[in-house]
């Protein structure tokens, strides 16, 4: 493999340990960057030939740099390391997802080749212009397998979630919305018969859906 790599990651340690692994892999890692500016930065300097993508933090997604990207080199091969299969949970949208770009779910990626053969045919996807592709281990699969019971909600229903996941009460978040405090209950109580959450005095159900939330998004959560 002779893919020029540069490799985005928010997080020290992910970069420090992945980087390494990479480079123990054959694959020439040219840049490294940890944030948006510094990616774009390297993007014109060394010009390389993959993006590897794993950011989210402070409200910047992986998938608006990889966008971003684009606009810079539209031939550039893209992999994104996604933690869950529904970007709307992370306040994206899955037609944004450039043209030809690999994305790996990171709790299936535990195999390195995987990632390596993702960063290899990425630049062929990219020029090429190929669907977005999805990968969940050793498997490429379409979107609309993955996507499971959140395929059944609707944008609002998971942007609602969303605010209730960041603590927002029906008030605020019809204000937010532009709604009333009324919709948003309907809206919250059509949620949770999608997760099948029923009424109990003993569990309240806000907790429920925000719990159901991070378990879809993959992180952990107590």
């Amino acid at each position: 493999m002779n893919e020029r790599v540069l490799v985005v990651i928010d997080d020290g340690f992910e970069l420090s340990t992945l980087v390494p692994a990479l480079r123990l892999h054959e694959l020439d890692i040219i840049g490294e960057a940890r944030s948006e500016s510094v990616a774009l930065n390297l993007l014109n300097r060394l010009q390389p030939d993959v993006v590897l993508l794993d950011m989210h933090i402070a409200g910047v997604s992986a998938i608006r740099i990889a966008v971003n990207i684009r606009k810079l080199n539209p031939k550039v091969g893209i992999v994104i390391l996604e933690s869950c299969s529904d970007v709307r949970l992370l306040g994206d949208r899955h037609i944004d997802i450039p043209i030809g770009t690999k994305v790996i779910l990171k709790k299936s990626a535990t195999d390195l080749l995987v990632l390596c053969t993702a960063i290899a045919d990425s630049k062929v996807s990219a020029n090429e212009k190929h669907e977005v592709s999805w990968i969940n281990g050793s498997v490429s699969i379409k979107e609309n397998s993955l996507h499971g019971l959140l395929a059944h909600l609707t944008d609002v229903q998971v942007q609602t979630l969303r605010l209730v996941a960041d603590g927002l009460t029906n008030a605020h978040i019809g204000r937010v919305r532009y709604v009333s405090e009324k919709s948003v209950e309907q809206i919250i109580s059509r949620m949770a018969q999608e997760f099948n959450i029923q009424q109990d005095h003993d569990r309240n159900m806000r907790v429920q859906l925000v719990n159901e939330f991070y378990r879809w998004l993959g992180a952990p959560h107590h």
